[in-house]
């Protein structure tokens, strides 16, 4: 159930907006088309944007480490900021855990301090093996252009990319939110009606998660790259090249349907009906936005809501949209295979009790067991994020997604769609688990 929402079209030079239902259940004020949601992690092509203009002005080099921007600062345990490159981190393949949720406070200092305690962060594997999804490397690109600029993340971002594309409903701090016509989080199912008792991350998180946006200034930002880097205006912001470069694959990402399957410098890419479609969707408290561009045609679609699962509304409305203005057939969104798990796995090596055991990383721990010839998988979030999600231990079924016994689709309740979970090995033969993005070792 989304509770309110508003659905952006770039589409043959025109935009179109529309607005669905309140921003709080608990008011009762209706949704606009100038309203502001926040877009969680589609911040993220916003700080590699910027990033990518450091390396335009020739004050930053994709193959520099952290060690080389950053002295003195040390990166997990053991310390790897010497083998981290900056496209390792814009393409989440750095191997560092990527869910820490530290609060270290609402002060200027607060994305510095948040690097500071990186020191400690778990490395689950070698940069450059795998794609696992990492929030706390983009929180360090944050600080690199806090160091490079001189200014904090958020001044910068004002200074390079919201004061020139003329947006005036994108902010990163909730009193400028309140400003503006601002959507409340709603609660995980089933108690979508309640309106979250928190609104935002903490704001170390900013350079990760924490822009606020309304659908039209998403759309000025997604026409930014799509123009190949000059504002409505013809000011350039960005070098083609960079544009470019960011929108080319650069890692594998595992999955299936409508998901991304590679990494570019920031954007998620997805391979559609014969085309490449550059996007990003972001989760925060109770709220969920997506993001998607086809340079081919032009189009970008958005949209932002505050409901927690809003999946379903994204493939239904995106799959109309792309069809209609850009004659892209979206894939369908994946179902479990025709044949029971334990017969899918009963020619393959060790059968299902392979992957039985305990994976566990930063912020998440999987308990995968085997009972009656079907794998069945606890997810419990830990750590900082338990503190700020409050979400309780769940407990989930897996069911084959083909033959292979590796790969296995799961939900929580039959109106949310399936979510992909794979096992597989690192270079070094140690089991992970992987799903909602992240690489999860198993620790036992």
């Amino acid at each position: 159930m989304v509770n309110g929402a508003v659905l952006g079209i770039w589409a043959e030079g025109r935009r179109t907006l529309a607005a669905h239902g309140v921003l709080s259940t608990a008011t009762g004020v209706a949704v606009t088309p100038d309203s502001v949601f926040q877009i969680g992690s589609i911040t993220k092509p916003w700080t590699a944007t910027m990033i990518m203009q450091l390396v335009d002005e020739e004050r930053l080099s994709l193959d520099a480490t952290v060690a080389d921007v950053l002295p003195g600062v040390r990166l997990g345990t053991p310390d790897v900021a010497a083998q981290v490159r900056i496209e390792h981190l814009l393409t989440h393949t750095s191997g560092v855990d990527g869910d820490i949720f530290a609060d270290t406070g609402r002060g200027d200092e607060c994305v510095r301090r948040y690097v500071d305690e990186l020191a400690d962060a778990a490395v689950g594997y070698p940069a450059g093996q795998a794609y696992s999804y990492c929030n706390s490397g983009f929180v360090l690109l944050g600080r690199i252009i806090e160091v490079l600029d001189g200014r904090v993340w958020d001044e910068s971002l004002r200074r390079r990319l919201t004061g020139p594309l003329g947006l005036r409903r994108t902010v990163t701090l909730p009193e400028e939110a309140i400003l503006h016509r601002a959507a409340v989080g709603h609660q995980l199912h089933p108690h979508e009606a309640e309106p979250r008792a928190t609104w935002m991350l903490p704001r170390s998180l900013g350079p990760a998660g924490l822009i606020t946006a309304s659908a039209g200034d998403l759309l000025t930002f997604a026409r930014l790259h799509l123009d190949g880097g000059v504002t409505e205006d013809r000011t350039r912001l960005l070098s083609e090249d960079a544009a470019t470069s960011m929108r080319e694959p650069r890692s594998e990402i595992p999955g299936a349907g409508s998901g991304p399957d590679a990494i570019g410098l920031g954007w998620q890419l997805s391979h559609w009906d014969g085309r490449r479609v550059a996007g990003h969707s972001g989760d925060t408290i109770g709220q969920s936005a997506f993001l998607r561009m086809d340079p081919a045609s032009g189009v970008a679609v958005c949209l932002l809501t505050n409901a927690a699962d809003a999946r379903p509304a994204y493939q239904r409305l995106f799959a109309e949209v792309l069809a209609e203005h850009a004659g892209i057939v979206m894939p369908a969104e994946p179902e479990p295979a025709a044949i029971p798990a334990a017969e899918g796995a009963r020619a393959a090596d060790g059968g299902l009790g392979r992957h039985v055991g305990r994976y566990e990383r930063t912020s998440r721990r999987f308990d995968v067991s085997l009972s009656d010839g079907r794998l069945r998988l606890l997810s419990t979030v830990t750590g900082s994020l338990a503190a700020v999600s409050g979400a309780e231990p769940e407990e989930l079924d897996l069911l084959a997604a083909d033959e292979s016994g590796d790969n296995f689709l799961c939900r929580s309740h039959e109106a949310e769609p399936w979510t992909s979970v794979s096992f597989r090995a690192l270079a070094d033969g140690t089991p992970y688990l992987y799903a909602s993005g992240r690489v999860t070792p198993r620790a036992g």
